[in-house]
């Protein structure tokens, strides 16, 4: 598995910290979650917007 680094501010490192502690995962687990989350969601945004999307290009195209 890789390693990345990644900054961010103490007080939000401190309630991602105690979000882990609280639901007994580590740091690295509540982080990946909160990606797959995150990716779900914008994948599916995206998929809803395709209609449009190939709409407004018709519309320039044609």
């Amino acid at each position: 598995m890789a390693k990345i680094l990644v900054t961010m501010p103490d007080d939000f490192l401190q309630k991602v910290d105690g979000l882990a502690l609280t639901e007994q995962r580590s740091r690295s687990e509540l982080i990946r979650e909160a990606l797959r989350t995150y990716m779900r969601r914008v994948s599916a945004s995206q998929i809803k917007q395709a209609p449009k999307n190939a709409e407004i290009l018709e519309q320039l195209i044609g």
